[in-house]
């Protein structure tokens, strides 16, 4: 264990993992523990707000553009599936591993649904300069949500935004914007 330690921090591996977790600056960030609802709890209910490592953060010894996404459609029937393709270049000097995640959120929405839920990722190794371009399918079931009426996962018609970045903060992340009919 120590040797591979000590590989990252002398830069001989570079690491590209992300996250599962969101770090606060502060306690006072959180919610009331007798508070038993979601809001400010994790990265689907947290609010954009500054914090210490947001969920899917991760670090390397390079840098990675994630270009503007092509969409398969932007108009979906239910039981339809989205692709995106992402293109992403190493623009640092270094080979590297990023991940690009897939957030969705439904619009308009009334009922409490999660500000942002991941739905989608793909992990791609670059050598430095190198350009991919990722296809990451979100299935019929990344657009359900809960329905208090019918206590059920249900993909309602309406507006949703396909976000997309490499990690969870808000002002990073790409959008685009489909609706299911």
């Amino acid at each position: 264990g120590g040797a591979a330690v000590a590989d990252v921090l002398f830069g001989d591996y570079n690491p590209g993992g992300k996250l599962p977790v969101t770090f606060y600056k502060s306690s006072d960030q959180l919610a009331d523990i007798e508070d038993y609802s979601m809001q400010g709890r994790t990265y689907r209910y947290l609010p954009d707000t500054e914090v210490l490592f947001p969920f899917g953060f991760g670090l390397s010894y390079t840098k990675f553009e994630i270009g503007e996404a092509k969409v398969s459609k932007t108009s979906l029937f239910q039981g339809e599936s989205l692709f995106l393709t992402i293109p992403v270049t190493n623009s640092g000097e270094r080979f590297g591993t990023e991940i690009v995640q897939v957030y969705v959120r439904k619009l308009n929405d009334e009922k409490g649904a999660p500000i942002k839920n991941l739905k989608g990722f793909d992990r791609v190794d670059l050598a430095a300069g190198a350009t991919s371009e990722m296809l990451i399918g979100l299935p019929p079931t990344s657009f359900e949500f809960f329905d208090r009426k019918a206590v059920a996962m249900v993909v309602a018609p309406g507006k949703y935004e396909v976000l997309y970045g490499n990690s969870s903060i808000e002002k990073e992340l790409k959008k685009v914007t489909i609706e299911i009919k």
